[in-house]
């Protein structure tokens, strides 16, 4: 009997695991759309993503079957976000959201913002107005949905969604934010990392990252950079690449280029940390074709352009 049942809850994980699989098929890109513009950039938010996914996975033999999987994996990746934002040392803005008393629902609620650009602009509201917002107007969630994703009540999520309504409707026009400030140690060493990889000098490589630096090739591999077989993949390639210097919505980046038309043109973006002068941290996003068009820019440098390499600016 202890066999039988052992391979009933097998089956059952497999057909659970199978579900999971086809969902996040159709459901990665909104995630990764609404991650993005909670944690106002593209790229952290595909990281959320993957958090969120792994957490997903690990508690998937707890999930109850007769849920509905998309809600759940909004909700986990909503709590991922909260966490990311909270590091990133804006407790005090989430915190005071949440203290706002929930029963509260205006008299005269303002409709719902449905200009596309709305998903640029929540950044100047706090999280859980930010949540509300985006999750009502941009993805048409029910207020009850809504309040179930951000653990709350309806009369909450009114209130909070009257509360991000006025103060967007309320903004002045939008400008070119400020540059931001250079780090010549990150430039010195984006551009020594580029210059090597496209001299597939992986020697001179491994020299500017640290023993202890962690790759992420997003969707394939986590783990010790000086464990992958990472640079290998890419001398093992047939299709013509190379990396140029670049930014993806401002923050520093190396982008990789594919010909085309006779061209270079950025194909995928992979982001580079460092601390002092040494890359600490390496992620891949080529296997995350999602990434790219939901920048707003991606710029290479003049200097790093080889034939007729442009900046490109998708349609946000």
């Amino acid at each position: 009997m202890d066999d039988l049942a052992g391979i009933d809850a097998l089956g059952a994980f497999e057909a659970r695991y199978l579900a999971f699989l086809e969902t996040i098929t159709h459901l990665r890109p909104s995630l990764h759309r609404y991650c993005s513009r909670m944690t106002g950039s593209v790229l952290d938010g595909e990281d959320v993503v993957q958090d969120a996914l792994f957490q997903a996975y690990r508690k998937l033999d707890t999930f109850d079957d007769d849920r509905p999987l998309t809600p759940w994996l909004f909700r986990i990746a909503h709590n991922r976000c909260i966490d990311f934002l909270r590091r990133r040392e804006v407790r005090q803005e989430a915190e005071a959201a949440a203290m706002e008393p929930d029963s509260v629902v205006p008299a005269d609620p303002v409709g719902p913002i449905l200009d596309r650009a709305v998903e640029h602009v929540v950044l100047a509201l706090p999280p859980k107005e930010r949540a509300c917002v985006l999750l009502k107007d941009v993805f048409d969630y029910s207020l009850e949905e809504v309040a179930e994703l951000v653990d709350s009540t309806v009369g909450g999520v009114k209130a909070a969604l009257n509360r991000g309504r006025s103060k967007l409707a309320a903004l002045p026009p939008a400008s070119t934010p400020p540059p931001r400030a250079a780090n010549p140690e990150m430039s010195r060493l984006l551009h020594l990392y580029v210059e090597r990889f496209n001299q597939r000098d992986w020697d001179g490589l491994r020299k500017l990252i640290t023993a202890d630096a962690r790759l992420r090739v997003a969707d394939r591999f986590a783990g010790p950079l000086i464990d992958a077989p990472y640079f290998g993949r890419y001398e093992r390639m047939t299709t013509p690449w190379r990396m140029a210097v670049g930014e993806a919505d401002g923050q520093p980046a190396v982008i990789r280029l594919r010909q085309d038309n006779g061209g270079w043109m950025p194909y995928s973006i992979i982001r580079v940390d460092t601390t002092g002068d040494r890359i600490t941290r390496v992620v891949d996003y080529a296997h995350c074709p999602w990434v790219l068009p939901a920048l707003t820019s991606v710029v290479v440098e003049r200097a790093q352009r080889a034939g007729h390499v442009s900046s490109i600016a998708p349609e946000p």
